[in-house]
């Protein structure tokens, strides 16, 4: 297919914007935890920039979009081999193939982060690197074959997921369960009050995830085409949506609407509106968004009850959103948008609902497998462990880890 210069920029900036995604993922969770592990979180994201770009390069693409199998890629792009010059199969395109490995590695990148914030406060950075490179090759690259490649058995099966709900949000979310199950509880939680550092710090990365979710979604089209621009607009409604219903919720149950309610509220209607944006039209992602900022206010809480330490609620954000917003698609998906079918609202019957539950369920289960025993493993096998000493965790993971501090009056 001839290369088109208008769609090839158009990726290429959506690339950019994802990558801006990751620092603002970093500066949104670093403003939520104490001063003290600041850095500690700001490094866990931006390592992921690094190791997960090269790892991508070296293996993972190759995995996640080579081949014609149904459950894994074959090595024909490993080592970065035939990416100048094809395209996996499947996908005619009219951008360059090296253009839409950069974009897909730009999610990458990010899909691994979102689990940071449930692991805060108490992870080594050295357990955090090899499990970083581990998750990415056993669970990111298959999960991300059986859903975005056509080959893939969920793509083949009719499975849709537009931008990442189940191959992001719901695979990361699902993770991050696992991995503070084996991790334990931060000392003192939930009885010590762990309040957030710096708000504003906090606000400043939600604007940035929200500015980039934009490449996010609407890049997923691969064009500058009728199919982005709704996209586009399905974001910005559907995060607008979120934060509306998560403030209702709070207001209604704890009396205020507070500024961390509205970056929550933000976000998850960003992560539900994900698996839908290229397939809905009209006033569906407002219901996405309402639905997901309601709902996901209500499931943070749920850690109280089973005494599951999630520190940054990624798993009643993007868990819980990513399912929705995956579910929902079953429901409002639009083929006068785009998609092959229509969702049961629209009179398209049951089957695309169902293969969206089976899609949830399948990446539900193999994340939370996979990911669990890479954690046993690294707790049985490294020095130390998983997580930090009694006396570091209590000291804080800037200066334990990395020797440095966030704020001068911590090294008073």
């Amino acid at each position: 297919m001839r290369i088109n210069a208008g769609d090839t920029a158009w990726l290429l900036v959506s690339a950019a914007l994802v990558m801006f995604m990751t620092p603002g993922l970093a500066l949104f969770y670093g403003g939520m935890v104490r001063a003290k592990n600041v850095l500690g979180m700001l490094m866990q994201n931006f390592f992921s920039l690094g190791l997960v770009s090269i790892f991508w390069a070296v293996l993972v693409y190759s995995l996640a979009f080579g081949g014609t199998g149904r459950y894994i890629g074959n090595l024909n792009f490993a080592w970065v081999e035939h990416v100048g010059s094809t395209l996996p199969p499947g996908f005619e395109l009219p951008v360059p193939p090296a253009a839409f490995m950069s974009y897909q590695m730009m999610f990458a990148v990010i899909t691994p982060a979102l689990i940071t914030g449930a692991i805060a406060d108490r992870m080594r950075f050295g357990a955090w690197a090899w499990f970083l490179g581990l998750w990415m090759i056993l669970v990111y690259a298959p999960i991300a074959h059986w859903v975005f490649a056509p080959a893939g058995w969920l793509a083949r099966r009719g499975a849709l997921d537009f931008a990442g709900g189940l191959v992001v949000h719901v695979n990361a979310g699902v993770a991050a369960l696992a991995v503070v199950l084996v991790l334990g509880k931060r000392r003192g939680w939930p009885r010590r009050a762990m309040l957030p550092h710096s708000l504003p710090l906090t606000l400043v990365g939600t604007g940035i995830l929200w500015f980039g979710w934009f490449g996010f979604n609407a890049g997923s089209a691969f064009a500058a085409n009728g199919v982005a621009a709704q996209a586009f607009l399905n974001t910005q409604l559907a995060a607008a949506a979120g934060m509306i219903g998560w403030l209702v919720a709070e207001r209604f149950r704890r009396g205020h609407a507070t500024t961390l309610g509205a970056a929550s509220g933000a976000v998850a209607g960003l992560v539900a509106i994900t698996p839908c944006a290229g397939f809905v039209g009209g006033m569906s992602p407002i219901w996405v968004g309402l639905a997901a900022g309601a709902l996901c206010f209500f499931a943070v809480s749920v850690k109280f009850r089973f005494g599951f330490d999630d520190s940054l609620d990624v798993i009643g954000v993007h868990l819980v959103g990513g399912i929705l917003g995956s579910l929902l698609l079953g429901l409002f998906a639009d083929a006068a948008v785009n998609g092959p079918s229509d969702g049961l609202l629209l009179g398209g019957g049951w089957a695309l609902l169902g293969e969206q539950a089976l899609a949830v369920g399948a990446t539900l289960a193999y994340s939370f497998v996979v990911t669990g025993l890479i954690c046993l493993v690294l707790k049985k096998v490294l020095p130390g462990g998983l997580r930090v000493s009694e006396d570091d965790e209590e000291e804080g993971l800037d200066l334990t880890q990395h020797s440095e501090a966030a704020y001068s009056s911590e090294l008073a």
